[in-house]
């Protein structure tokens, strides 16, 4: 973790913390184990709007659990971190890690890890392409 304690959530761990999913355990438990700052963007709001907008549409949870699911992330959100709004800055940042060819990145990605170096947090995901292309950008990952 970085020097001032303070962690990006992206999509994938929000998804965890706030919904059923494999990876729920170890979402809780890194919260309990870390008191970080946590910072949650719109750009992952939004990611995990999408997850559960996609789970309701496939049938994996019904429209009154989305409800919940937003709902959920809406209270926890303003009670238990700080969101962060996207920049252009970020995007250009984005475009140019998506640029580098050493990168194995898609868009989202590059645009979280952007958004996580600006602001100097560690990035926590579950996900390791996105992680392992953050680490060889010198952005601070953890994973949960």
């Amino acid at each position: 973790m970085n020097k001032n304690g303070e962690v990006y959530l992206d999509a994938s761990v929000l998804v965890a913390l706030l919904t059923n999913d494999p990876f729920t355990a170890r979402a809780e438990a890194f919260i309990r184990a870390n008191t970080p700052v946590l910072i949650v963007s719109d750009f992952a709001a939004a990611e995990f709007a999408s997850a559960i907008a996609r789970r309701v549409r496939t049938g994996e949870i019904s429209l009154d659990d989305g409800r919940i699911g937003f709902s959920t992330f809406d209270v926890w959100t303003a009670r238990a971190t700080r969101r962060e709004q996207t920049k252009a800055a970020d995007v250009a940042a984005a475009e140019a890690f998506l640029r580098r060819l050493d990168l194995n990145l898609r868009t989202a990605d590059a645009l979280n890890i952007a958004i996580a170096q600006r602001l100097g947090a560690t990035l926590v995901t579950f996900d390791e392409k996105m992680a392992a292309s953050a680490r060889m950008l010198e952005v601070a990952t953890e994973e949960a």
